[in-house]
Protein backbone atom coordinates (compact mmCIF):
# COMPACT_ATOMS: atom_id res chain seq x y z
CA UNK A 1 0.00 0.00 0.00
CA UNK A 2 1.36 3.40 -0.96
CA UNK A 3 1.34 6.06 1.70
CA UNK A 4 1.63 9.75 0.99
CA UNK A 5 4.11 11.36 3.33
CA UNK A 6 5.17 14.96 3.77
CA UNK A 7 8.52 14.52 2.03
CA UNK A 8 10.56 16.55 1.57
CA UNK A 9 9.76 18.21 4.87
CA UNK A 10 11.11 21.70 4.16
CA UNK A 11 8.11 22.88 2.07
CA UNK A 12 5.74 21.83 4.85
CA UNK A 13 7.86 23.55 7.49
CA UNK A 14 8.06 26.68 5.32
CA UNK A 15 4.28 26.76 4.94
CA UNK A 16 3.80 26.23 8.69
CA UNK A 17 6.23 29.07 9.46
CA UNK A 18 4.50 31.44 7.05
CA UNK A 19 1.09 30.60 8.51
CA UNK A 20 2.45 31.15 12.03
CA UNK A 21 3.60 34.60 10.91
CA UNK A 22 0.16 35.23 9.44
CA UNK A 23 -1.45 34.15 12.72
CA UNK A 24 0.84 36.46 14.72
CA UNK A 25 -0.06 39.41 12.48
CA UNK A 26 -3.76 38.56 12.77
CA UNK A 27 -3.97 38.44 16.57
CA UNK A 28 -3.89 42.23 16.65
CA UNK A 29 -4.52 42.78 12.94
CA UNK A 30 -2.16 45.07 11.11
CA UNK A 31 -3.77 47.83 9.09
CA UNK A 32 -3.51 46.02 5.75
CA UNK A 33 -5.15 42.93 7.26
CA UNK A 34 -8.00 45.00 8.73
CA UNK A 35 -8.50 46.73 5.38
CA UNK A 36 -8.50 43.41 3.54
CA UNK A 37 -11.01 41.74 5.85
CA UNK A 38 -13.24 44.81 5.83
CA UNK A 39 -12.85 45.08 2.06
CA UNK A 40 -14.32 41.63 1.55
CA UNK A 41 -17.08 42.40 4.08
CA UNK A 42 -15.93 39.72 6.51
CA UNK A 43 -17.60 40.49 9.88
CA UNK A 44 -15.12 41.71 12.47
CA UNK A 45 -16.70 39.58 15.19
CA UNK A 46 -15.66 36.50 13.15
CA UNK A 47 -12.00 37.45 12.57
CA UNK A 48 -11.01 35.13 15.44
CA UNK A 49 -12.25 32.18 13.38
CA UNK A 50 -9.58 32.79 10.74
CA UNK A 51 -6.89 32.61 13.41
CA UNK A 52 -8.36 29.33 14.65
CA UNK A 53 -8.55 27.88 11.13
CA UNK A 54 -4.93 28.80 10.41
CA UNK A 55 -3.82 27.41 13.78
CA UNK A 56 -5.50 24.08 13.05
CA UNK A 57 -3.84 24.11 9.62
CA UNK A 58 -0.39 24.57 11.19
CA UNK A 59 -1.12 21.77 13.64
CA UNK A 60 -2.20 19.54 10.75
CA UNK A 61 0.98 20.30 8.83
CA UNK A 62 3.15 19.45 11.83
CA UNK A 63 1.25 16.25 12.60
CA UNK A 64 1.63 15.38 8.93
CA UNK A 65 5.39 15.24 9.35
CA UNK A 66 4.81 12.08 11.42
CA UNK A 67 1.53 10.61 10.18
CA UNK A 68 1.35 9.75 6.47
CA UNK A 69 -1.38 11.59 4.59
CA UNK A 70 -2.22 13.99 7.40
CA UNK A 71 -0.05 16.82 6.10
CA UNK A 72 -1.38 16.36 2.58
CA UNK A 73 -4.93 16.65 3.91
CA UNK A 74 -3.94 19.79 5.82
CA UNK A 75 -2.42 21.30 2.66
CA UNK A 76 -5.62 20.55 0.74
CA UNK A 77 -7.54 22.36 3.48
CA UNK A 78 -5.19 25.34 3.24
CA UNK A 79 -5.69 25.46 -0.53
CA UNK A 80 -9.47 25.34 -0.01
CA UNK A 81 -9.18 28.20 2.50
CA UNK A 82 -7.31 30.41 0.03
CA UNK A 83 -9.69 29.45 -2.79
CA UNK A 84 -12.55 30.64 -0.56
CA UNK A 85 -10.61 33.84 0.18
CA UNK A 86 -10.11 34.37 -3.55
CA UNK A 87 -13.83 33.94 -4.18
CA UNK A 88 -14.63 36.37 -1.34
CA UNK A 89 -12.32 38.99 -2.88
CA UNK A 90 -13.84 38.58 -6.33
CA UNK A 91 -17.44 38.63 -5.06
CA UNK A 92 -16.76 41.78 -3.02
CA UNK A 93 -14.91 43.40 -5.92
CA UNK A 94 -11.96 43.95 -3.58
CA UNK A 95 -9.15 43.38 -6.07
CA UNK A 96 -6.51 45.65 -4.61
CA UNK A 97 -2.86 44.86 -3.95
CA UNK A 98 -3.72 42.62 -0.98
CA UNK A 99 -5.71 40.36 -3.30
CA UNK A 100 -2.92 39.96 -5.83
CA UNK A 101 -0.03 39.67 -3.40
CA UNK A 102 -1.46 38.20 -0.22
CA UNK A 103 -4.43 36.13 -1.30
CA UNK A 104 -3.26 34.82 -4.66
CA UNK A 105 0.33 34.68 -3.41
CA UNK A 106 -0.67 32.41 -0.54
CA UNK A 107 -2.87 30.31 -2.82
CA UNK A 108 0.04 29.88 -5.25
CA UNK A 109 2.45 29.05 -2.44
CA UNK A 110 0.01 26.50 -1.00
CA UNK A 111 -0.37 24.78 -4.36
CA UNK A 112 3.40 24.80 -4.89
CA UNK A 113 4.01 23.25 -1.46
CA UNK A 114 1.46 20.52 -2.14
CA UNK A 115 2.99 19.75 -5.53
CA UNK A 116 6.54 19.74 -4.14
CA UNK A 117 5.42 17.38 -1.42
CA UNK A 118 3.56 14.85 -3.53
CA UNK A 119 5.68 14.95 -6.68
CA UNK A 120 9.14 14.63 -5.13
Amino acid sequence: MNTITSEPQWPTLLMAAILLGDIAMSIKPLRFIRQCLSGVNFPENWWWALILIKSVAVLGLLIGLHIPGFGIAAMCGIIAYFCAATIAHIRAGYLKQSFWINCLGMLSLSIAVLLLTILT
